[in-house]
C-alpha cells in the first residue's frame, strides 16, 4: 500500500501522502513524459502508449493518449479498445482509473480519484477508482469526482461535475450534475473509430 497514514506523515504541514517509492516512479515518469511525449505530434500515439505501458498501464493497441495530457500514475490506467484520452485532461489516477472500448475523455477535462477526509484533523487522503463505460463522453473541462460509475454511452456535458454515477444512455449537464435527456444506444460494430473516438476536438 502505497497510501500513508496522515496521523504519521502529516500532510496538512508539508508531509507526504504516498510512499517514497512511489514518489520516485511518479517523479521518473514524468521526466519521461515530458523528454520523450509531452511535445509529440496527434499521429505519435503508438509511441506514446508504449510509453505508458513501460509504466505499468494497460492500453489497447487502437487506444489514443494526446501528449499535452497528464496522467499521475500509469500503472492506475486501464484503457480499451479506441479509448481516447484528450488533449490537456488531467488524469488523476492516485486510484485506478479505467475507460472502456471506445470512451472518451475530451479536452481539459479532470478525472479525479482521491478527496480528503474533512472531519479528519489530519487530513487523510482517500482514493476511489473511477470507471467509465463503452462509449462514454465526457465533455471539455468537465469534472469527474472519486468513486463514479460512468454507465455505457453515458455523457457528461462540457464543464460538467459529477460526484456521482451517471445512468447508462443518458445525457447530463451541470454542477452539480443533472439529467438532460436520453441518449439513443448505439450498437454499430464497426471497428472503425468514429471521429470522436480519435480524439478530435467537440
Amino acid at each position: 500500500m502505497t497510501l500513508l497514514d496522515a496521523r504519521a506523515s502529516n500532510p496538512t504541514t508539508g508531509g507526504p501522502s504516498f510512499s517514497l517509492k512511489n514518489r520516485i516512479v511518479r517523479c521518473v515518469w514524468n521526466v519521461t513524459w515530458l523528454l520523450l511525449a509531452s511535445w509529440t505530434p496527434p499521429m505519435m500515439r503508438t509511441w506514446r502508449c508504449f510509453l505508458l505501458r513501460i509504466f505499468g498501464a494497460q492500453v489497447a493497441s487502437t487506444a489514443n493518449v494526446y501528449s499535452t495530457a497528464k496522467v499521475w500514475l500509469p500503472s492506475n490506467l486501464v484503457l480499451g479498445e479506441h479509448a481516447c484520452v484528450g488533449p490537456r485532461v488531467t488524469v488523476y489516477n492516485m486510484a485506478k482509473i479505467t475507460l472502456n472500448e471506445r470512451a472518451l475523455v475530451s479536452q481539459g477535462a479532470h478525472l479525479c480519484a482521491g478527496t480528503h477526509d474533512i472531519e479528519d484533523k489530519h487530513f487523510q487522503l482517500k482514493t476511489r477508482p473511477i470507471t467509465l463505460g463503452s462509449r462514454a463522453w465526457i465533455a471539455a473541462e468537465a469534472f469527474v469526482g472519486p468513486g463514479v460509475s460512468i454507465g455505457d454511452g453515458a455523457v457528461l456535458g462540457a464543464r460538467g461535475c459529477t460526484f456521482r454515477d451517471l445512468e447508462p444512455w443518458t445525457v447530463y449537464a451541470g454542477n452539480p450534475a443533472r439529467v438532460l435527456r436520453p441518449r439513443t444506444p448505439v450498437h454499430d460494430t464497426s471497428k472503425a473509430a468514429s471521429p470522436e473516438q480519435t480524439g478530435q476536438r467537440i
